[in-house]
C-alpha cells in the first residue's frame, strides 16, 4: 500500500516513534538550523545589528574555557553539546551518533542513551575548561567549544567496553572489534592533544572516560548513571512538591489561607466513602455498646466530622 504521509508528517512520525537516537538528532538538527538561520540573517542586515546577532549565536551556543567566560556563560555547558556551526561538523557527528546510538539502544534502555549523551558532553565540556586553565600553551588564545563529539565519544566508549568483542564492518569491507577501533580513537586524541587542530580533543578524551565508567559496576548504586538518575529524579520530585504545595493555597476574603487540595472525582469519592465508612463503623459501635465504648481518637473523630458538616 502506498504511504500517503506527507514529508512534515514523516518527520513528526520518525520523531514520536524513532527512539532517543532519532530524537537526539533532532534537537541537533533544530539547533542546527536556527544557527544558520541567524547566521543568514546577520549577513543579510549587516551593520551593528548583524554583528550583535553573530555575538549572540556565540554567547547561547558555545562554551567558552577561559574562567570568565565560563563564569558568565555557564549555560554553555550544556548548549554546546547540541551545536553546529558547519554542515560538515554536523552531518559527521550525526552519522556517527546515528549508528552507535542505535547499536547502543540494541543493549541499553532509552534514559541510558540520553544520560550518557549529556553527562559525556558536559564532562568533555569540563575536560576543556581544566585544560586551559592548567596547560599556558592553551592559555595563549580564546578558545570557544562546540559540537556533540564529546557525548558521542561517551556512548561510543560505553558500547565499546560492554562488548568488546562485537564487531562492525568498517566501510562495509573489514571486520573491526568495536574496542580496537575505540583504543584508536582515544589514543588519535591522545597524541593529538596540544595541536592546534580545531578539535577538542580534550572534550573527546572527557567523554570516553565517562564511557568507560558508565558500564562499570553496572547493577551498583554507585554507578555514574545511576547517581546522576538519582539526584536528577531527586531534583525532579522536590520541584513537584513544591509546586504542588504552591497550587494547594489560596487566598479567602479577610486574608486567611486554607489547603485546597486539586483531587480528581475518583480521588474524591474514594476518600468520600472511606469517611462515611468510618463514620458508620463508629455509629454502629455506638447503638451496640453505647458512647463510653468509643475510643479518645473515635470521639474526636466523630466530633470534627459533625463540624465539618
Amino acid at each position: 500500500m502506498q504511504n500517503d504521509r506527507t514529508l512534515f508528517a514523516d518527520i513528526k512520525y520518525q520523531y514520536h516513534h524513532g527512539g532517543m537516537t532519532i530524537r537526539l538528532i533532532f534537537i541537533n538538527a533544530l539547533v542546527f538550523l536556527l544557527i544558520q538561520l541567524a547566521s543568514v540573517f546577520s549577513r543579510l542586515i549587516g551593520g551593528d545589528f548583524g554583528v550583535l546577532t553573530l555575538n549572540s549565536l556565540a554567547i547561547i551556543f558555545t562554551l567558552k574555557t577561559d574562567l570568565y567566560g565560563f563564569i558568565t556563560q555557564p549555560w554553555g555547558l550544556v548548549t554546546s553539546i547540541f551545536s553546529h556551526f558547519t554542515f560538515w561538523h554536523f552531518l559527521m557527528n550525526m552519522l556517527f551518533l546515528y549508528f552507535t546510538g542505535r547499536i547502543f539502544a540494541t543493549f541499553f534502555d532509552q534514559s541510558r542513551l540520553v544520560y550518557t549523551y549529556i553527562i559525556g558532553g558536559v564532562a568533555g565540556g569540563l575536560f576543556e575548561l581544566l585544560a586551559h586553565g592548567i596547560f599556558p600553551t592553551l592559555q595563549q588564545e580564546s578558545t570557544v567549544i562546540v559540537g556533540a563529539s564529546g557525548s558521542i565519544m561517551a556512548i561510543f566508549t560505553a558500547l565499546a567496553f560492554y562488548r568488546p568483542h562485537l564487531q562492525i564492518s568498517l566501510f562495509g569491507i573489514f571486520p573491526v572489534r568495536l574496542i580496537f577501533l575505540a583504543g584508536f580513537f582515544i589514543l588519535t586524541d591522545l597524541f593529538s592533544l596540544g595541536i592546534q587542530d580545531g578539535t577538542a580533543h580534550f572534550a573527546h578524551i572527557g567523554g570516553a572516560l565517562v564511557g568507560m565508567l558508565s558500564v562499570k559496576n553496572l547493577s551498583s548504586s554507585k554507578n555514574i548513571i545511576h547517581i546522576v538518575q538519582r539526584y536528577v529524579n531527586y531534583l525532579t520530585n522536590r520541584l513537584q512538591f513544591q509546586r504542588n504545595n504552591a497550587s494547594n493555597w489560596k487566598v479567602k476574603k479577610g486574608g486567611k489561607t486554607r489547603s485546597t487540595m486539586h483531587k480528581s472525582d475518583e480521588e474524591y469519592n474514594a476518600e468520600a466513602k472511606f469517611k462515611q465508612d468510618k463514620i458508620n463503623s463508629i455509629l454502629d459501635k455506638i447503638s451496640k455498646s453505647g458512647y463510653d465504648s468509643l475510643s479518645k481518637e473515635e470521639k474526636n473523630y466523630l466530633f470534627n466530622q459533625s463540624k465539618n458538616g
